[in-house]
């Protein structure tokens, strides 16, 4: 009952008011850099995005180069395990795809929505397996580790829009909050 007490006096400066007072502009604090967070964190898909849509050109540019022979090696790998022939995959397509993945998720994210970082999950799903195939690679290759690596890091970061999409899950909405309108006093 004391709590309450010190809770209804509002004018009074308690340790519990000036506690409340600290509280506050903590989370508007909180506003500020989890913006920051997330600018930062997009940055990453945000900028190479750009990179790749600048250095597309007639053929996909290198990112194409990259992918081609990674994603022939895949569908090779399904086809074999599910018996049947896959489709011939477009890599210009796939590249355009990433590249639209990547700068509307990284965007979307930037402003928080969530619909953003499903996306980028989603990117990071799909292609994390087949860029970075460390497993095609025995430990002692040069290239295992290093793939390995940037696949781990794709975990991480997939691992960090869980963790995003679970905190906006969470979270009440500020739309189903609804302000009470006072009752008429009766006469």
């Amino acid at each position: 009952s004391l709590f309450l007490l010190l809770l209804l006096q509002p004018n009074k400066k308690t340790p519990l008011r000036l506690l409340q007072t600290k509280l506050v502009s903590k989370i508007r604090e909180m506003g500020f850099f989890s913006f920051l967070g997330r600018v930062l964190f997009a940055s990453l898909f945000i900028l190479s995005a750009w990179q790749m849509f600048n250095d597309f050109g007639v053929d996909g540019g290198p990112a194409a180069k990259e992918l081609a022979p990674k994603l022939d090696l895949a569908k090779a790998h399904l086809s074999s395990r599910l018996g049947v022939a896959l489709p011939k995959i477009e890599v210009r397509q796939v590249v355009t795809t990433i590249i639209a993945l990547k700068g509307a998720g990284g965007l979307l994210f930037v402003i928080g929505n969530i619909f953003g970082a499903y996306l980028l999950a989603f990117y990071l799903v799909v292609v994390s397996p087949i860029l970075y195939d460390f497993y095609n690679y025995g430990p002692e290759e040069r290239h295992f580790s290093l793939l390995l690596t940037e696949f781990l890091q794709s975990v991480a970061l997939f691992g960090a829009l869980l963790f995003f999409i679970g905190m906006k899950n969470s979270a009440p909405s500020k739309r189903l909050v609804k302000k009470r309108t006072p009752k008429p006093k009766a006469a």
